[in-house]
C-alpha cells in the first residue's frame, strides 16, 4: 500500500498531463452512485462520501469535509482523504492526500471545460475567490491558454494579494482586485471558486464573449452568479443530474422558471467524446457557462493517473 502525500500528488499530476488524463478518462465508463451528504453540525459544515469504480479494475472512495467558516479563521475550507482499492482482490492500493487531489482535479476540470467552451483567442483570466482553489484555478488555466493577464478578485485586498504572491512563486504574474465590475469588464475567462451563499456576479456585468466557470456553489442553496444570468448564456455542466439537483444557480433558475432543465446543453463527458454529438461555443459573442458541483469519477481518474505516473 502506498501513501501519497500532498507534495507527491503535485509532482505526479502537473496540470499539463492531468487535464489530458481527465479528458481521456471521461471517455471510458465509470460507475458511481450519488454521493452521500452529511451535516454533522447542523449548519453549513458538510461531509461528503464519494465512491466510484471501474469493475474488475479499481475503486476509489473520497471522504471530503467542507467547512466554509474556516475562511474567516485563515484555514482551508476543504479537507479530504482518498482511498484507492483493487477490484481484483480488494486490497488497498493507496491512501492519497485527498485535499490536493480534489483541488487539482477541480481546477483541471474547469480548465478542460474552458479549453472547449472559451474563445480560443482568450488571453485574460479572472479568478474569483481567494481560498485554496484560487491559485490552482490560475495554474490550471495557464496550462491551457497563452494568458497575458491574470486577476485575482476578492472582497479583501490582502487575501487577494496573498494569492498573487503565491502565484509569483510558480512564475505566474497576476494582480489583485476588489472591484468585481471592472474585473469582469476586462476579462475573457472567469473562474469562480467560492463558498458564496448569495450571488455576487451580477448578470449585467458579464460581457458578451465571456466564458464563465461556476465552480464553487455545490448545493441548491448556494450561488455565485445571479440565476438571472442563465437565460442569456449557453449552459453546460460537469454532470446534468448533479447540477440540476445541487448546482445552486441552475437549480434556482429552473425552479423560478427562468430556464428549463433542457437548457443544460451537454455535460463534460459529451464535450470530450472523440466524436461529440454536441458543440460548445458557436460564436465569439456568446456567453458560455460551465457549472460544476464535482463528481466522483473525476477523483478516480485523477487517482489512477497518479498511480500510472
Amino acid at each position: 500500500m502506498q501513501f501519497i502525500t500532498k507534495e507527491e500528488v503535485a509532482r505526479l499530476a502537473p496540470y499539463s498531463t492531468l487535464i489530458e488524463a481527465l479528458a481521456e478518462g471521461l471517455r471510458e465508463p465509470i460507475e458511481s452512485p450519488p454521493r452521500i451528504h452529511f451535516n454533522p453540525n447542523h449548519d453549513a459544515s458538510t461531509v461528503l462520501i464519494m465512491p466510484a469504480w471501474r469493475p474488475n479494475r479499481t475503486m476509489g472512495t473520497k471522504i471530503i469535509s467542507i467547512w466554509p467558516q474556516n475562511n474567516a479563521k485563515g484555514k482551508s475550507a476543504v479537507s479530504a482523504v482518498y482511498v484507492l482499492t483493487s477490484c481484483d482482490d480488494g486490497a488497498t492500493l493507496a491512501v492519497i492526500d485527498g485535499t490536493e487531489l480534489t483541488l487539482r482535479r477541480t481546477a483541471g476540470t474547469a480548465a478542460l471545460a474552458a479549453r472547449i467552451l472559451a474563445r480560443p483567442s482568450s488571453k485574460r483570466l479572472a479568478v474569483l475567490g481567494t481560498g485554496a482553489l484560487s491559485a490552482h484555478m490560475a495554474m490550471a488555466h495557464h496550462a491551457v491558454f497563452g494568458l497575458t493577464e491574470t486577476t485575482i478578485w476578492g472582497r479583501e485586498l490582502d487575501k487577494a494579494q496573498a494569492v498573487v504572491d503565491a502565484l509569483a512563486q510558480v512564475g505566474i504574474a497576476a494582480r489583485a482586485s476588489t472591484d468585481l465590475e471592472s474585473t469582469l469588464a476586462a476579462t475573457d475567462l472567469v473562474a469562480a471558486a467560492t463558498t458564496a451563499t448569495q450571488p455576487f456576479i451580477r448578470s449585467e456585468w458579464v460581457k458578451p464573449g465571456t466564458h464563465l466557470g461556476l465552480i464553487g456553489a455545490f448545493t441548491a442553496a448556494m450561488a455565485e452568479a445571479e440565476p438571472a444570468l442563465l437565460p442569456r448564456v449557453k449552459l453546460f455542466a460537469d454532470t446534468r443530474d448533479g447540477v440540476l439537483e445541487k448546482g445552486g444557480e441552475v437549480w434556482q433558475a429552473v425552479h423560478s422558471g427562468l430556464i428549463q432543465a433542457s437548457d443544460v446543453r451537454a455535460e463534460l463527458a459529451e464535450l470530450v467524446a472523440l466524436e461529440p454529438k454536441v458543440t460548445g461555443r458557436s460564436s465569439d459573442q456568446e456567453i458560455t457557462v460551465f457549472k460544476s458541483v464535482g463528481f466522483a469519477a473525476l477523483d478516480l481518474i485523477a487517482a489512477e493517473h497518479l498511480m500510472q505516473s
